[in-house]
């Protein structure tokens, strides 16, 4: 969305952080050792890592492993408020910058019938919490407190601030 032109190199890491202490740790844990791993590979003067959780009462919600796995985080979801955080890694030659940030979604109340029906669609098997909000899963939402990128897997704007940061780039734009 901002333009810029960057290559994906997916990070083959095993996804099991260690002393997690809250969410917030454990997205940024994730992050950091998904940086950590492409930084080793890939010969580049930025890498940006970043990863997506949804926590509903302090319990973590990734993506499901299977439809019974999916049907059962979309009937916890609904009706109720959560959280989405979204941990970044960004890494230069020079500096390394790990932060976060969380959205309040709500969801409306589903029933079994909305569940089944996309459940029946490819959206919810690669996403934390089973859902897409820039899907079909967009008729869901009540509502979102935060930043919408956020809750997308990227919260775009600070990422952008950090950008900034790193590159002293002034002004508004890059």
């Amino acid at each position: 969305d901002m333009g810029l032109k960057f290559e994906v190199v997916p990070a083959q890491i095993v996804e099991e952080p260690v002393n997690v202490q809250d969410p917030v740790d454990y997205a940024c844990q994730l992050a950091r050792m998904k940086m950590e791993k492409v930084w080793e590979e890939v010969a580049a003067d930025l890498v940006i890592a970043a990863d997506t959780i949804v926590v509903l009462q302090n319990k973590i919600l990734e993506k499901p492993t299977s439809l019974d796995d999916a049907r059962q985080m979309l009937q916890q979801l609904s009706g109720q408020t959560h959280q989405v955080i979204s941990a970044i890694a960004l890494r230069t030659h020079q500096k390394e910058i790990l932060d976060y940030a969380t959205t309040q979604v709500t969801f409306y109340p589903l029933t079994e019938h909305e569940i089944e029906l996309y459940l029946q669609t490819p959206e919810p098997y690669d996403k934390a919490g089973a859902y897409g909000i820039q899907g079909l899963a967009s008729v869901f939402i009540e509502k979102i407190e935060g930043d919408y990128f956020n809750v997308v897997g990227f919260p775009l704007s600070k990422f952008y601030q950090h950008l900034k940061t790193l590159f002293q780039v002034p002004g508004s734009s890059l």
